[in-house]
């Protein structure tokens, strides 16, 4: 890109910003612009790219999320002045219930006055009739409209590098910015359009998991779900993690792992911890599910940026499996700090952005290895029962004491960093009492096998 190096590239009164994509990323980058631009007493425009109207149910209006936004996120969408509404929230998550073959046993949240939200991210699933509730992407775009932004559902098919500009063509026009930034997620096609104008650039790599969406009604979600969300660590292959969510009339199901195929989904659906929470003799087969297989982000782009662009959520960095829409959060916020506080230069978000999605990754890093642990752990049932023991005895606890409880609520929900959960596994009040519940489920087995009872004793 050229540069006229008398004059840094930075942000003044009259610019114009060109965001493609409208999802969580795209409106947090536009919501801090706009406060950045007004702190700072510059007028700027921008512009939102995006195809798709959240109104709408079904794919029209989908972005392919599990839809649970975390606690740690609510309170700092609340500091910046984000409340989510009543019709956004499908249902406020206070517990969690954890199913393993040994049996069934709930985690209170930690932030009771800052609950999990489930949302969706568009007005629902194919067919849904609810005209009443809200969309979480359609909320945070309405914020940016009242900001001042435009929307244009157009789709960007090219986009040109120029000496004073980017320029965003769609199939009805062609406009000329002073900052393009990229939302769009992990949908190849328009990653290309930005590798064509950052040779640099290299897009994250992806693997596939399952979402579906199976309409209950409210009555039966409530009585056999409640404001819980289920979460389950059973031994299948192909399964890191594997959740019911409920939502309003609809209970979401959300499956994590490497390539999930329809013989994964299968094995979930079909064992007994799965089944055991819906009313008897519910056939999930016979319930028409809205369901899909998106892409997810296991591994950082590289050089998301260069001169009047850059790229933020899933299209630079995410956090691995958990919390997506909190990292849209953080890059989309720390793009607009670097654009409007140092520069919007390919430098400029080097050295300010960059960092940001630095951290994010390494943190992933120390993620990959929790993960491995946890795989390790679902496939012995000793180890397993032992965490489960664990989680059992500390219901009972005063909750600052809960700590292996705490542990998991963080990994389930994303609420922490990796790195700050994996820190807390060091604690040495919590490394004694895993090494007394390892010692005495190890007796217990071992009494059992000295019964001849070598079935039920987990070794």
């Amino acid at each position: 890109m050229q540069k006229d190096k008398k004059h840094k590239l930075s942000l003044k009164d009259g610019s114009k910003i060109g965001v493609v994509g409208g999802g969580p990323a795209g409106s947090f980058f536009t919501f801090f612009a706009y406060d950045l631009a007004k702190r700072m007493e510059i007028s700027i425009e921008i512009d939102i790219y995006e195809i798709k109207d959240f109104k709408k149910t079904g794919p029209a209006g989908c972005n392919h999320c599990g839809g649970i936004v975390s606690e740690s996120l609510v309170q700092m969408l609340f500091e910046d002045g984000i409340v989510l509404p009543p019709q956004v929230i499908r249902r406020g998550i206070v517990s969690y219930t954890l199913h393993v073959e040994q049996g069934t046993t709930v985690i209170d949240t930690i932030l009771h006055e800052h609950p999990i939200a489930s949302i969706f991210r568009g007005s629902g699933p194919l067919g849904s009739t609810q005209t009443t509730l809200q969309s979480f992407d359609e909320y945070l775009q309405e914020l940016c409209k009242k900001k001042g932004a435009k929307i244009f559902r157009e789709k960007v098919t090219d986009i040109e590098d120029e000496p004073d500009g980017i320029t965003l063509v769609t199939g009805n026009s062609k406009r000329k910015y002073d900052l393009v930034v990229g939302s769009v997620g992990l949908n190849p096609k328009t990653l290309n359009l930005f590798k064509k104008i950052i040779p640099s650039f290299k897009p994250p790599k992806v693997t596939k998991t399952y979402i579906c969406e199976y309409y209950l009604g409210s009555e039966t979600i409530t009585k056999h779900f409640g404001n819980s969300m289920h979460v389950f660590l059973l031994n299948l292959p192909g399964i890191k993690f594997g959740a019911l969510i409920p939502k309003g009339v609809y209970v979401t199901l959300v499956l994590l792992g490497t390539e999930i195929d329809k013989g994964v989904i299968d094995s979930f659906l079909n064992s007994e911890a799965v089944l055991n929470c819906f009313p008897d003799g519910t056939d999930l087969k016979n319930i028409t599910p809205c369901q899909c297989f998106p892409s997810i982000n296991i591994g950082n782009a590289t050089n998301p940026y260069s001169d009047r662009v850059v790229l933020i959520g899933d299209s630079a960095s995410s956090k691995l499996y958990k919390n997506g829409i909190g990292a849209a959060y953080i890059t989309g916020k720390a793009a607009a700090n670097t654009a409007f506080l140092h520069g919007i230069s390919k430098a400029d978000f080097k050295k300010s952005f960059q960092p940001v999605c630095s951290e994010i990754d390494r943190d992933n890093l120390v993620g990959k290895l929790i993960f491995w642990v946890s795989t390790i752990i679902q496939k012995s049932m000793f180890l397993k029962k032992v965490l489960f023991q664990m989680v059992v005895n500390e219901q009972i606890k005063e909750r600052s004491k809960r700590e292996m409880s705490s542990l998991l609520w963080d990994t389930f929900t994303g609420s922490a960093p990796y790195k700050n959960i994996f820190l807390r596994t060091l604690n040495p009040i919590l490394m004694a009492s895993l090494g007394w519940n390892v010692l005495i489920e190890f007796v217990k087995s071992a009494i059992a096998l000295i019964r001849g009872d070598s079935n039920q004793s987990g070794l």
